[in-house]
């Protein structure tokens, strides 16, 4: 029994550290990422100095002034 709580307590663990996870931004429509891929572009900057991948239909556009 101690062996299987171990076993269930280490895996649950390593399922909290798994590399492949990032911090999500913009209102959890990016990731904070070192590169974006292709179809993403950089909006803002995250708060650990990453740039925040955002795919463009998710960026708010910008507003024309008329005069």
């Amino acid at each position: 029994m101690k062996l299987l709580s171990l076993t269930l307590a280490a895996l649950l663990l390593l399922s909290q550290l798994t590399p492949g996870s990032t911090q999500k931004c913009w209102n959890l429509h990016g990731r904070c990422r070192q590169k974006c891929s292709r179809k993403e572009r950089i909006y803002v900057y995250c708060t650990n100095n990453k740039l925040c991948c955002v795919k463009p239909k998710y960026q708010p556009r910008e507003k024309l002034w008329s005069s």
